[in-house]
C-alpha cells in the first residue's frame, strides 16, 4: 500500500498510468496509443503561464493536441497529442482527499485527460463522471 511517506517516483506513476490506458475498452484503447504520456513533477512554467494558472498545485494533467473528433487527413498536426500528468499535484490532491488510493486517482486524472483526446469537454466529463463529489 502506498502512504504519503512512500510515494512512487515518475516511473511507477507511468507504469500506473499506462495501465490505465491498457484498461481502456476497444477502440479507445487504439486511439490512445497514438498519443504521447508524458509524466513530469510539476507543470512547465510556460504551460501555466499560458493557462494563467498561479499555483502548479491546481494543475494535475492536461491534454495538448486535437481532438480525434476535429482532426483532419488534410491538416495533420505538426506536433504528437500529448497527454500530461503532474506527479507533485496529484500527490496533494491525493494527500489533501485521504479516501482514494493512489493507482485510482492516476488513473481517474488519465482517463479524464485521454477523454479529451476522444472529444469530450470537462462538462461532457462532468455529466457522466462523479468522481468529485
Amino acid at each position: 500500500m502506498t502512504t504519503p511517506d512512500t510515494a512512487p517516483d515518475l516511473a511507477a506513476f507511468e507504469t500506473m498510468a499506462r495501465a490505465a490506458v491498457d484498461a481502456l475498452p476497444e477502440p479507445f484503447r487504439a486511439a490512445a496509443a497514438e498519443v504521447v504520456l508524458q509524466v513530469e513533477d510539476w507543470p512547465p512554467e510556460d504551460i501555466l503561464q499560458e493557462m494563467q494558472i498561479d499555483d502548479p498545485l491546481d494543475l494535475t494533467g492536461l491534454y495538448e493536441g486535437v481532438p480525434i473528433t476535429e482532426k483532419s487527413s488534410s491538416w495533420p498536426s505538426p506536433y504528437p497529442d500529448t497527454v500530461w500528468l503532474f506527479r507533485e499535484p496529484i500527490l496533494q490532491e491525493w494527500r489533501d482527499r485521504g479516501d482514494v488510493e493512489l493507482d485510482a486517482l492516476i488513473a481517474h486524472v488519465t482517463v479524464h485527460e485521454f477523454a479529451h483526446h476522444f472529444g469530450w469537454s470537462d462538462d461532457d466529463i462532468a455529466s457522466i463522471d462523479r468522481w468529485w463529489e
